[in-house]
């Protein structure tokens, strides 16, 4: 487990729906039969196939939770630290982001270093 998911805490904290399984795995809700969150994983009952083990990292839950954090960064170094972590998360389990997923955290770790870059320039200056 990483810094960042111990952060994050997703069984603890993440709610997660059928629909929102059904639209990730893009199949029909009625297939789902039931959602277990599991402490690493979540576990989905399915009609057609069985079960199948889902990362908490593949839910939009985990996006949205990441940028989250990113935008509580109150500083710099605090910013830095976070995108240290997430770049660890990444490095060992690259397979469980997709390529929309980094972008779109690249992005808002700009936006918000870019806000704070002029926080600071406000303070100083």
């Amino acid at each position: 487990m990483t810094s960042l998911f111990t952060r994050l805490q997703p069984a603890q904290k993440f709610r997660i729906s059928i629909g929102d399984i059904a639209n990730m795995l893009r199949i029909p809700q009625h297939l789902i039969v039931r959602v277990e969150c599991w402490k690493y994983v979540v576990f989905v009952h399915r009609r057609d196939r069985g079960g199948q083990f889902i990362s908490y990292r593949k839910l939009e839950q985990w996006k949205n939770a990441v940028a989250c954090q990113i935008q509580k960064c109150l500083d710099i170094p605090q910013l830095r630290k976070l995108w240290l972590d997430i770049l660890k998360d990444y490095r060992k389990y690259k397979k469980q982001y997709s390529k929309e997923i980094r972008q779109f955290l690249r992005q808002i770790r700009l936006q918000h270093w870019n806000t704070l870059l002029q926080k600071l320039r406000r303070s100083t200056g």
